[in-house]
């Protein structure tokens, strides 16, 4: 058996996608979806030593395994219910075509990280911040490309099948606008602000005078900048910090847009407390994050992909974990929806702009980083089509003597035309 022929047995002979090997071999589909191409033997290191999908990510980062055609639809073969399922005998002949220096074990890829306890203690505000600079301090100009103009790095909402990446931005952050009632003069702290793209709305279209507060250094400069060249500093402020530093209070509003992933079950109680104790009476938290289908099991991967490339330290909790969190700091649940399949759509076209600026990017970022990303939307996309992760959006209020100042029916439809 060579090199090729077992890669197929390892994938499953019904699955139609081809395979060829530095050996010169070749198997699999005569008309694949796509192709594995193994272009070094450290790749079948990589992947027999760390089985699964960790093995396989570390040889196609390195460049050691390349994948063509659709990347998505190879990923969905991959991880069909045809891989696997190989017998001892089966395992025992693959390993022989691979060669038993395929079991020594080879350094990963640079891009990988295993934050250790020299990175401080988890969720402490120090190794907080070196994990939020690992992902988000890459490149501004690598994000603007993968991004596109909004610059928002959170699930979209697409108001139709046919509206664009940037039209369903916008009508994200008008949506949360528009769910905390935002009226002109009110206060709003937007907490992990990212880039600036929900503060600049809230100010220039609602009239809100807004706080946002970033870990990442580059997110603030480059928000502050925005701010300024369009006329918001006066209202709108970008503050490179944790938000567990703000002692401001009184908020009219509070967005929380993508960071409660970062902020781990440990702290998901004391994270509700602070925002409520931040809130004025009748004020409103709007709570968006990619959470786990289910509230059972450990929301920690330390050994997957994602937490080795993407995320370091990321933890998902279900939607359940994060109702009961806010609830227990005495907020009263107004409004949830799941949003996954706009997720699926933004990721998709995360990663058509990364193929769009393929050369420029890996010129700007180094080819491994590059691959870590096209990877990661792709699998996340996999993920939320799959119904393997979800995004809520959970809307609570701080009551007060009972009274939420909401309306009998809420009505979250748009009443503004976002510039």
């Amino acid at each position: 058996m060579n090199v090729a022929s077992a890669l197929e047995k390892v994938l499953g002979r019904s699955v139609p996608l081809a395979f060829s090997a530095y050996d010169g071999s070749h198997a699999g589909h005569s008309d694949p979806v796509g192709k594995i191409v193994v272009r070094d033997s450290r790749a079948l290191n990589h992947m027999v030593v760390a089985p699964g999908e960790l093995g396989l990510a570390r040889a196609y980062v390195s460049g050691h395994l390349d994948i063509e055609g659709d990347l998505h639809d190879t990923m969905v073969l991959m991880a069909g219910d045809t891989v696997g399922g190989l017998t001892w005998s089966d395992r025992v002949a693959v390993l022989r075509a691979f060669g038993i220096g395929a079991l020594k074990p080879v350094p990963p890829p640079p891009e990988e990280v295993r934050p250790g306890l020299w990175w401080g203690l988890r969720h402490s505000l120090d190794r907080d911040s070196r994990v939020i600079s690992h992902h988000y301090d890459v490149s501004n100009t690598f994000y603007e490309w993968v991004l596109g103009p909004t610059m928002a790095y959170t699930c979209a909402v697409y108001p139709s099948e046919n509206a664009t990446l940037e039209e369903a931005q916008i009508e994200k952050v008008d949506l949360v606008c528009r769910k905390l009632d935002l009226q002109p003069g009110q206060r709003l702290l937007d907490v992990g602000c990212g880039w600036g793209t929900m503060v600049r709305h809230a100010a220039a279209e609602y009239g809100a005078t807004v706080l946002g507060v970033t870990l990442s250094r580059q997110q603030a400069d480059w928000g502050q900048k925005m701010l300024a060249d369009e006329g918001l500093a006066e209202r709108a402020d970008i503050r490179h910090a944790d938000y567990r530093s703000v002692t401001e209070g009184g908020f009219d509003a509070i967005s929380s847009i993508g960071l409660t992933e970062h902020i781990g079950l440990a702290n998901l109680d004391a994270y509700s407390g602070f925002l409520a104790s931040r809130l004025k009476p009748r004020g409103r938290l709007l709570n968006h994050c990619i959470t786990r289908p289910d509230t059972t099991g450990d929301g920690v991967r330390p050994k997957g992909f994602i937490n080795r490339y993407v995320f370091p330290d990321g933890e998902l909790e279900g939607v359940g974990t994060i109702v009961s969190a806010l609830q227990n700091a005495g907020l009263e649940i107004r409004h949830e929806e799941n949003l996954r399949e706009h997720y699926a759509r933004t990721c998709a076209a995360w990663a058509a702009n990364l193929d769009a600026n393929w050369p420029a990017a890996v010129a700007e970022v180094g080819e491994g980083k590059a691959r870590v990303w096209r990877l990661y939307l792709t699998g996340s996309r996999l993920g939320f089509e799959q119904r393997r992760i979800e995004l809520h959006q959970v809307l609570a209020v701080k009551t007060d003597d009972g009274q939420a100042a909401m309306p009998l029916r809420p009505d979250f439809r748009r009443r503004l035309t976002a510039k």
